[in-house]
């Protein structure tokens, strides 16, 4: 699979994964973070979320311009593995939300995520065109040699990256498993037990707004929500521990920016840094030269704004996972068997089973 890759490739996709890792963690767990804690109604929460992948989005502009700016690719990175660390660190600390502090609580926790995705946007685009450069020196080398083994060398690139993509989800597999085993834990320490179900009911029975069906529903499942029959269950509490074993899952995030950060560090003397690019000189062209030029750049634009349609489109229905996916989820299925979170894993399961065979499947037609 590695066998005739740079050397930089692991080492690339190794302080990714980590990223990756606190990355996913937040997919799986933020709109339902945010109704938990906050009382937030689903249309809010996921409002906010919205927020954050727009800014992560968005904010990969501005990483790739400060790059670009300096021509420190590096530094960038290293600042933005820094910046996620230290909004990470600001989600797991566990104050809990109450009227008194919910005015300043909620936007210290935006602002958290704020970090989080400016930090990725100094991190993520940046990286990746280490690995782009990691290629294009590459493939330098091996056109010394000659031109068949600069075809084999560019043969290669689609399948580096998608190696450096299998390493992304491998984090993102582990990530979701990871928030609701540490909730469910603290939640069995403290004499709980979990049930997606409750933290909306607690704060709807803490604003006296619940009542029939509802308020039945309240008495059934909060029974059945601790440990030891007949003890009292007092919503408060419930809602305390269970956001508290939230905050500690973003300790395990943040643990990964460093182990990420440590490797990046170890081995980023090996890594190139992105040449700058030479501007051309001056070229005088014919009037029908132009309209030729004119005519291609045309065809080039239409033919980006055609895969940029179709790339939006993908990626709107693919973030609502983390939104509309996990509401159902909680809504619907049976969670004291299968957490919410969980499902958030399956994206990333199937990109690591299926890369290999899609690369076997090109590289068969590479051959014929």
């Amino acid at each position: 699979m590695f066998k005739g890759h740079p050397k930089g490739l692991i080492s690339a996709a190794l302080s990714n994964m980590g990223e990756r890792f606190g990355y996913y963690i937040m997919n799986a767990v933020l709109v339902l973070f945010l109704c938990s804690k906050f009382g937030l109604s689903d249309a809010t929460a996921a409002i906010i979320y919205s927020c954050f992948y727009c800014g992560i989005y968005i904010l990969s502009l501005v990483g790739g311009i400060i790059a670009d700016r300096t021509q420190n690719y590096k530094g960038t990175i290293q600042a933005g593995l820094v910046t996620m660390a230290t909004g990470y660190i600001l989600l797991a600390i566990p104050i809990t939300a109450t009227d008194a502090n919910q005015a300043w609580l909620l936007p210290l926790t935006c602002f958290a995520l704020l970090m989080i995705a400016f930090g990725n946007g100094l991190f993520k685009g940046n990286l990746q065109a280490i690995v782009g450069q990691l290629y294009d020196n590459f493939e330098a080398e091996e056109a010394k040699k000659g031109e068949e083994a600069l075809k084999l060398a560019k043969d290669k690139r689609d399948s580096g990256f998608q190696i450096f993509y299998v390493f992304i989800n491998v984090g993102g597999l582990i990530a979701p498993f990871v928030a609701p085993l540490i909730r469910s834990w603290w939640l069995k320490v403290n004499g709980f037990i979990y049930n997606a179900k409750l933290p909306a009911l607690c704060h709807e029975q803490l604003n006296g707004t619940l009542s029939g069906d509802k308020l039945a529903n309240y008495n059934e499942l909060s029974a059945s929500a601790v440990v030891e029959a007949g003890t009292a269950f007092e919503p408060t509490a419930y809602l305390e521990i269970f956001n508290q074993g939230v905050h500690f899952s973003f300790i395990a995030s943040v643990l990964a920016m460093l182990i990420s950060l440590t490797i990046f560090l170890c081995t980023k003397k090996k890594l190139p840094t992105p040449a700058k690019k030479v501007a051309a000189e001056s070229v005088g062209y014919t009037a029908e030269e132009k309209l030729a030029m004119a005519k291609e750049i045309k065809q080039r634009l239409y033919a980006l704004f055609a895969v940029l349609g179709i790339a939006i489109f993908f990626w709107f229905s693919f973030h609502q996972n983390g939104a509309s996916f996990s509401l159902f989820a909680r809504d619907f299925m049976d969670t004291s068997k299968v957490a919410p979170e969980f499902l958030q894993a399956i994206n990333p399961f199937f990109v690591i089973v299926l890369t290999p065979v899609i690369m076997g499947f090109f590289d068969m037609l590479a051959r014929k």
